[in-house]
């Protein structure tokens, strides 16, 4: 959820039902829709989330006494759940794994710790009656600018990283991207064995912890520019049943000004990239129900839809159909995955609140966002903290973005606490929280 703290145009959240647990509205933990109240007068609780980015967190939670603190912290503030980040973009991780190596250094900052940082978060938010949910980014693998990370070790994973298909028309491995369009290295998700490697440790997470949630983050292409491999090209050939040529030009070329000028498969292409998507959350999705059909399964992408087929992520229904002729197939709209999840995170991430003619409002992301997703899974609104520093704007501040979310989906995201913390927004996010449940509770 860490992604982008950007503004852009926009679109976000609200309930919904998923086909794997939870029915219309409903509290995604204890009452789902109501059950059993026969009356219709008890409302199901909404769901208030506070992120904690692994990163940017590293040194604070190196200390047990800080964990304890922040969590009783954010249950006062009105906190009902939180987000622990297990495998930033690096791709080492803060839990107890079998196989993938435990992050210990970041920026220059060693920790030595001999005690289970996830176990504990478990542990202690549960014994103030949080609910966990379990963050991973999914197809990120190291960072490029400090050259950080499991691609950088060894040669081992050179061959399932994605290939960038560069504006002079070369194609080079993401590795060596000199342009750094991305801040990190992304492996290619077509492969098999990429997506073993994910389901193995997403396996290994819902096994051994008592989690309640695991979020999907960084689930995507790095953006419209790869993956452009042979190994690409070949599943996109059987995908369209062609065995394609003349690649990549014969899905796009670059003009001049570094603008796409389409070729015969463009269309194709995007939808190809957004089912290849589609089918893994799919896998996730029966994975862990699987394992622990009791642990939701939680997806964050930024609330921009319009360019998120650039990145394979359609994060819809496949009940919507109003996409751009422009690059879209008829089919593009089964490509929505929204009915493979419990819970979609909508990264409304912008300064604006009010305005539903405001494209670049939360009230408009949350209210075009409905439209997406209609009803096929759990929406939340979310927000980004530091877009909502206190400051003399009344329609820009902390309170008044927790409370839209609130008053308008069934769920609430901040992220992230280090934010939270910098800029003291413990008490404008109470304010918030509080004003909407007393609207949601009166009678």
């Amino acid at each position: 959820m860490k992604e982008i703290l950007c503004i852009f145009m926009v679109v976000l959240l609200l309930p919904a039902c998923s086909n794997n647990h939870v029915a219309n509205g409903g509290d995604i933990y204890n009452n789902p829709a109501g059950e059993g109240d026969t009356t219709g007068t008890i409302k199901p609780e909404k769901i208030k989330i506070l992120w904690l980015d692994a990163e940017a967190n590293f040194q604070l939670f190196s200390q047990k006494s800080n964990i304890t603190t922040y969590l009783d912290l954010a249950k006062k503030t009105g906190f009902n759940t939180i987000v622990v980040d297990v495998r930033p973009v690096q791709g080492d991780v803060l839990y107890k794994s079998k196989f993938m190596p435990e992050l210990t250094t970041l920026n220059g900052y060693t920790v030595t710790r001999d005690w289970d940082y996830l176990q504990y978060f478990v542990d202690e938010a549960h014994k103030r009656d949080l609910k966990v949910v379990a963050d991973a980014t999914i197809f990120t693998a190291g960072l490029l600018q400090s050259r950080e990370g499991m691609v950088f070790r060894s040669n081992e994973w050179d061959d399932k990283i994605s290939v960038i298909y560069a504006t002079d028309g070369t194609l080079i491995s993401g590795k060596n991207n000199p342009s750094k369009t991305e801040a990190t290295v992304f492996l290619n998700p077509v492969l098999p064995t990429v997506q073993d490697f994910v389901l193995k440790y997403i396996t290994e997470i819902v096994t051994n912890y008592d989690i309640d949630g695991f979020n999907l983050d960084y689930c995507r292409y790095s953006d419209y520019s790869n993956d452009f491999s042979e190994a690409s090209r070949v599943a996109f050939s059987r995908y369209i049943g062609v065995d394609v040529a003349n690649f990549p030009a014969c899905i796009f070329t670059y003009n001049a000004d570094k603008s796409r000028n389409p070729g015969i498969y463009y269309k194709q292409w995007w939808e190809f990239r957004s089912m290849t998507i589609h089918d893994f959350v799919a896998k996730v999705n029966q994975t862990i129900n699987s394992i622990k059909p009791k642990v939701k399964l939680y997806y964050w992408a930024a609330s921009w839809f319009g360019n998120r087929y650039e990145v394979g992520q359609n994060w819809g229904s496949k009940t919507y159909t109003d996409f751009d002729s422009s690059w879209a197939t008829n089919n593009y709209h089964n490509t929505g995955f929204a009915d493979e999840l419990d819970v979609f995170l909508l990264g409304a991430y912008l300064n604006r609140i009010y305005g539903l003619n405001d494209n670049e409002s939360i009230e408009y992301a949350i209210y075009n966002g409905k439209k997406i997703i209609n009803g096929a899974c759990a929406m939340y609104g979310t927000i980004a903290a530091n877009n909502h520093m206190d400051n003399a704007d009344i329609n820009s501040n902390i309170e008044n973005a927790v409370y839209v979310c609130l008053r308008d989906t069934p769920g609430l995201m901040v992220f992230d606490i280090v934010q939270v913390i910098q800029y003291g927004l413990w008490d404008g996010i109470k304010r918030g929280i509080d004003k909407a449940e007393k609207e949601y509770n009166k009678d």
